[in-house]
This record gives C-alpha cells, structure tokens and sequence, in this order.
C-alpha cells in the first residue's frame, strides 16, 4: 500500500494538470529505508510528448546525487497519462528500474481543468505489475 499526505497526492494531481497535454514525469524521494514519501521533485519531460516521458539524463544524475546525499531513496515514480487510463504501458513497464518504488500513474484523460482524473499505484518488479492501494492522510 502506497500512504501519502495530502499535500504530496495534490502536487502530483497539479503538476499533472500543468503540464498537460504533455506528459508529467517526476519523483518523490524520502529517507532511505522507510518508504515515506516525503520531497517532491518534479521533473522535466525532455521528450515533452503527450505520449511518452522521458527524464532529463542531467537532471536525473543531479537528483540521484542529492538523495545520496541526504541519505534518500525514489520512494515514489510518477507521470501522467493523457489519453489513456492510469495503467503501465508496456514502455513503463520497460523502463521501470526502481523495484522498491511504487510507481504513480496520474490520468488526465478526461480533465477540463477541474474534472476527473485518475490516480493509481503500482510495483512493477521484473516486469510483473502490481496494483496496490493508495492511502492519503493528512501528515505521516
């Protein structure tokens, strides 16, 4: 079971938004070892596709060194969907490499600005998915 705050479920949900029609990609890193979501860092969709993300290899390396850093770890992966469901596609499925991490999949399919969206967790390990249940609460 993914458990995250509030304030982390609606920065995900907008940063979505914001980016849309383009896909949204980001990170939510937290203290190594606890699986606690805790820093937002959202990223840069280099391929700035409706259909595809793709990090920034700079900006990966840059943040990969500052949770080392701070002693953090990916606790969350996530990006938007634009014109389909909130479920992996094979790609994601491809490039998930994080197997501690759940990976968030914001839809915003069928958004108006202040519609409907869908938002779903997932643990993709050696290729199998996994949906598992988000829990939000308002502090950890």
């Amino acid at each position: 079971m993914l458990t995250i705050t509030q304030a982390l479920y609606d920065q995900l949900v907008a940063h979505a938004r914001a980016d849309h029609p383009d896909e949204a990609c980001g990170v939510v890193a937290g203290p190594a070892g606890t699986g606690r979501a805790e820093r937002f860092v959202p990223m840069l969709n280099a391929a700035r596709s409706p259909t595809f993300y793709e990090f920034d290899s700079q900006d990966l390396l840059k943040l990969y060194r500052d949770m080392d850093d701070h002693d953090e770890e990916p606790v969350i992966v996530y990006h938007s969907h634009t014109a389909t469901e909130a479920y992996p596609s094979r790609t994601d499925v491809t490039y998930a490499n994080e197997p501690g991490a759940h990976y968030v999949l914001v839809s915003t399919a069928d958004t108006d600005g202040a519609g409907e969206f869908q938002f779903r967790s997932y643990r993709i390990v050696d290729g199998v998915i996994t949906e598992e249940d988000v829990r939000v609460v308002e502090a950890y």
